[in-house]
């Protein structure tokens, strides 16, 4: 009989220790669990997420990739292909895979973003607006 044996630690990491980076979509971002980083065979990716008081994130898509947002801190304005909405803390946004989307600041403070992405994060997955074809018409 073939017994599978499954190995279960805890990984911690604190935003404290976190290393931000200028993500290609513009926001300062921190990865929190990331599979290829972790060496764990996670269906998912996780980071955090900061715009400043009126910055907006690049308009882009995840090709194949789902992602939540989810609000932790501020308040701003939510685009995903022809709707916008005002979000705050509290709520998630649920973006489908291949959906233009970017996130403007609207607040007078930080806006933070748990960022969940299902399958995780791949660069070759993400394109920016020049890409778009809606931006393409505004040329």
């Amino acid at each position: 009989m073939l017994i599978d044996i499954v190995i279960q630690y805890m990984i911690m990491k604190d935003l404290a220790d976190c290393r931000y980076f200028r993500a290609m979509d513009n926001t300062l971002l921190c990865e929190l669990l990331h599979p290829e980083r972790v060496g764990l065979d996670l269906p998912y990716s996780i980071a955090h997420a900061v715009l400043q008081p009126g910055e907006t994130s690049i308009h882009h898509r995840l090709k194949t990739s789902a992602e939540v947002y989810f609000i932790l801190e501020g308040a701003g304005e939510m685009h995903i292909d022809c709707e916008t909405s005002p979000v705050r803390s509290g709520q998630a946004i649920l973006i489908p895979p291949g959906s233009w989307q970017h996130i403007r600041n609207s607040g007078d403070f930080d806006l933070k973003i748990l960022c969940l992405v299902s399958p995780g994060w791949r660069a070759e997955d993400e394109e920016t607006d020049e890409n778009c074809p809606d931006r393409q018409n505004e040329k």
